[in-house]
């Protein structure tokens, strides 16, 4: 069963975003592709098929939006390696639907961890002081 929604925290959800900034918007998008892994994993233990494959889903479209972020003409080798992560993430996800590979998204996690955590010190730095443009977002 599923908690009935909170007017609340859905306002709060919006205002969080409408006043981010893109740096902080990239790591939201981040936070809510690992809060539907980690769903999705609970619910792979489960055996619950219908709510894996709605977090997957759910997953693999917040990592295509990461991608569609990512100008590969200003970022360069950097901006293609992100690329590649992406869509490494992206076919985990995939083959974890799929055949039910609770290892895969365990993978996927670990990767989406470690770029979160750049993009955070990415975004400290650039709150201590001015920076050059960042070369990997449109």
């Amino acid at each position: 069963m599923r908690p009935k929604p909170n007017p609340y925290v859905d306002t709060y959800r919006q205002n969080s975003v409408l006043t981010a900034s893109p740096l902080q918007l990239v790591i939201l998008l981040y936070d809510g592709a690992l809060r539907f892994l980690h769903a999705a994993k609970e619910a792979m233990l489960r055996k619950d098929l219908y709510e894996q494959n709605a977090n997957l889903q759910k997953a693999q479209s917040i990592v295509s939006e990461l991608s569609a972020g990512v100008n590969v003409s200003q970022g360069g080798e950097l901006a293609e390696n992100l690329l590649g992560l992406y869509s490494y993430c992206f076919n985990e996800i995939v083959d974890a639907n799929l055949n039910d590979k609770v290892e895969n998204v365990d993978r996927c996690i670990s990767v989406l961890n470690q770029l979160r955590e750049s993009w955070i010190e990415l975004e400290k730095q650039q709150r201590q002081g001015p920076s050059e443009d960042l070369p990997l977002a449109s």
